[in-house]
């Protein structure tokens, strides 16, 4: 199967509700009886995933100090995000031969046995293999829960749904650098990863057999079932190795490095381009502008938000828990802005509100630099970032729910894929460009605390990092303006 190529003209297809919910009955939303179970079973992998993300990196560097792995400790991280995009592209080409049960359930699988292994890990390598294996598991698993809501949710109910995965993320959010510092205190830092795998069982068992009645097989099981296509498999490795040798090169920040970052752009961009919607790097109509729109709003804006705790602290002598409380009422206002796009009388102006959510994007990344000047107060962060949190949660939830619009049932798997990579490789590039940008204007490099404490960052290396960001953003919310299919 080869990759869809949406032109300029096309027009959306038509949603799924005629193919898969045909003689449902109307019961009240995704809680309703029809979707109970399964509205439940993926938001509570939802919530594991969001669980662990915020606690493993409590832990992380508990275990890199144990296992006598400190200089290997950026590939723990990096490691994970290069195997989920591999992880992405073979999702999508599985979810779209046989639906998302299989992808679903490997992924779940791969992504409980790099927790296992990492936290048995007696060497560091190990630990970092582990979370290599996590990795692909959990880029199986996102690609596939959207396939799930494209295939077996109405038209009417997606947008509820991505506002519910959207409010899964709070809590843990809040409660998961609590918890995991707790356990790694009191337990040791090996039952964070070992615990988490223990509550894999329970959102499957309510989600599979619900999977498996509404979502399982071929979108068109009279089609013959398409083949592998070994192009996409090609271009996925490319681009896990490209994104890696970047990744390498913003961490190693000595001028060596930059024979990797040559190797790692010049592997990357023609691989992007072969595996994204056609057009999509020139904002063309439709689905490639919501593609990349997903990328400009994610990378943007946590490029951005990474160095707002380390400024706070730096700047003006906040404590780091001060610092990351700063931005804790993000995780509600993104929910809230995400429950907003999620409403039906917020249906006819979708694209007007995703233009406003990405203008209140970068008006909150514009302003957190403000706090340089000593005059302002601090508290003004907290309120720009929990407006822009709440133009995400617009944003986030809108795109998802227009990459369902403009995606053929057969199609959603590969779409849906393009939009995670958009997001993923947006976040490590420009993550990367910030990053180098605050190193060279005296910031000293990312995650440096040596050089962090020996004196403060010039005020000028975060200037570097927030006002190109929020440029960034202001691109856009005019590629926001692109996203309706004109005829």
């Amino acid at each position: 199967m080869t990759a869809p190529e949406p032109r300029d003209t096309d027009v959306t297809h038509p949603p799924a509700d005629a193919a898969h919910n045909s003689g449902e009955p109307d019961d009240g939303g995704v809680l309703g009886p029809s979707y109970r179970a399964l509205s439940l079973g993926i938001v509570s992998v939802v919530f594991l995933i969001a669980f662990e993300a915020t606690a493993v990196g409590t832990a992380m560097p508990v275990a890199a100090r144990e296992l006598h792995g400190i200089p290997l400790y950026a590939f723990a991280f990096s490691a994970y995000f290069t195997t989920s995009l591999f992880g992405m592209v073979v999702a999508g080409q599985w979810a779209d031969r046989t639906g998302p049960l299989g992808a679903l359930a490997g992924g779940m699988s791969a992504w409980a046995a790099g927790l296992l292994l990492s936290g048995t890990a007696g060497a560091m390598w190990v630990f970092v293999v582990g979370r290599a294996v996590q990795g692909l598991g959990g880029g199986l698993v996102i690609v596939a829960l959207y396939v799930v809501v494209s295939r077996a949710y109405p038209g009417r109910l997606q947008p509820a749904i991505m506002a519910a995965f959207a409010a899964s993320w709070v809590v843990p959010s809040v409660i998961g650098p609590l918890a995991a510092g707790t356990v790694t205190e009191q337990l040791g830092w090996r039952w964070v990863f070992l615990g988490i795998p223990a509550l894999v069982a329970v959102p499957l068992a309510l989600a599979l057999p619900a999977i498996r009645q509404r979502a399982s097989g071929p979108a068109d099981a009279a089609a013959p079932l398409p083949p592998f296509d070994p192009r996409r498999i090609r271009l996925a490795l490319g681009i896990s190795l490209g994104a890696g040798l970047l990744q390498y090169a913003g961490q190693d920040l000595r001028p060596l490095s930059l024979l990797s970052a040559v190797a790692g752009a010049v592997l990357l961009v023609p691989c992007v381009l072969g595996i994204l919607p056609k057009g999509t790097y020139r904002a063309a109509r439709g689905l490639p502008s919501v593609v990349l729109l997903r990328g400009i709003a994610a990378g943007s804006f946590i490029a951005a938000e990474s160095f707002v705790p380390l400024m706070l602290v730096t700047q003006r002598g906040l404590s780091p828990t001060l610092a990351g409380l700063s931005l804790a009422v993000g995780g509600a206002t993104w929910a809230l802005g995400s429950y907003v796009q999620s409403r039906p009388r917020t249906e006819p102006f979708r694209e007007p509100l995703v233009v406003f959510g990405m203008l209140l994007v970068a008006a909150a990344i514009a302003t957190a630099p403000s706090v340089l000047i000593d005059a302002v107060p601090v508290w003004i962060v907290g309120v720009a970032w929990g407006l822009g949190c709440f133009g995400m949660g617009l944003v986030i939830g809108s795109t998802s729910v227009l990459l369902f619009k403009l995606s053929a049932p057969e199609e959603a798997g590969t779409n849906s894929a393009a939009l995670q990579i958009s997001d993923a490789l947006s976040n490590i590039m420009l993550l990367a460009a910030g990053g180098a940008a605050f190193a060279a204007l005296g910031g000293g490099a990312v995650g440096d605390h040596a050089a962090v404490s020996a004196s403060a960052p010039h005020p000028a290396a975060f200037a570097a990092v927030f006002l190109p960001m929020a440029g960034v953003a202001l691109v856009g919310a005019w590629v926001a303006s692109r996203l309706r299919v004109t005829s």
